[in-house]
């Protein structure tokens, strides 16, 4: 009457012995995935630096854009017209500390007045560096080559000091960032090649380690490391992730 009971522990134990043997034979390297993030080597958001209201966008969503290109323009009247009184202050100016000058070799005026002329021409040299810098803001100009990535506003829109306008991408190199568990520290180091797995295009491309952190996350006990792909691959961008294998020899 207890033989059901002893079968069914048999087959228990039995089942227990194969799957361990089953683990037993699993591939170890299964556990040396990392997940990975692909990241471009530049991007930035670009914001306005003045108060105003923009005119036609230069660029658009995902576009291409060239080093200095211009992406938009905000309508600058005021300032242009403040940058050009500042110029014709400093003119004038001038134009009277030479006055001074030429008296003061007549004993008609003193040295305070001279001084006090040179100060005037400085000072109108301040207003007039100013009115150029503010003028230069009405232009809105790409860092670096790369992709508008987004775009945050309209034509014609006015905006605030500080309002983001585009996101830009730069076109180069990608990098690839991964952490790996703290206790494979000793054994990494700049150059160590790896192999990522892109999930987005189903191919595995090699990359080799360019930078580690010198510093490790106590809670999640792991290190940062960046990545450099060997070679550009146009079918990458910035934002796909995957996974990556380091070198069999990195062990714990």
């Amino acid at each position: 009457m207890f033989r059901p009971a002893l079968d069914s522990r048999w087959l228990l134990l039995m089942l227990a012995v194969s799957l361990g043997a089953q683990a037993e034979d699993a591939p170890v390297e299964s556990a040396a995935a990392i997940r990975v993030l692909l990241a471009a080597e530049l991007e930035t958001t670009l914001s306005s630096q003045m108060n105003g209201t923009l005119g036609e966008l230069k660029t658009g969503f995902g576009e291409h854009v060239a080093k200095s290109e211009l992406l938009a323009r905000f309508n600058c009247s005021e300032a242009e017209a403040r940058s050009k009184v500042a110029a014709a202050e400093l003119a004038m100016a001038k134009q009277n500390l030479e006055a001074k000058k030429q008296l003061r070799q007549l004993n008609a005026v003193g040295d305070i007045e001279v001084s006090m002329a040179n100060t005037e021409v400085q000072k109108a040299d301040g207003a007039r560096a100013m009115g150029v810098a503010q003028s230069g803001y009405c232009q809105v100009q790409a860092p670096f080559a790369g992709r508008v990535a987004k775009v945050y506003v309209k034509p014609f829109q006015t905006v605030t000091a500080g309002t983001p306008l585009f996101d830009l991408v730069s076109d180069g190199a990608l990098k690839v960032r991964l952490n790996v568990p703290s206790n494979l520290l000793k054994n990494l180091k700049p150059g160590l090649p790896l192999q990522v797995s892109i999930h987005e295009t189903g191919k595995t491309y090699p990359a080799h380690v360019s930078a580690i952190n010198s510093r490790v996350d106590a809670v999640a006990q792991t290190v940062e490391l960046e990545a450099r792909l060997d070679e550009k691959f146009p079918d990458l961008m910035a934002g796909m992730s995957g996974t990556a294998r380091l070198s069999p020899d990195v062990q714990p």
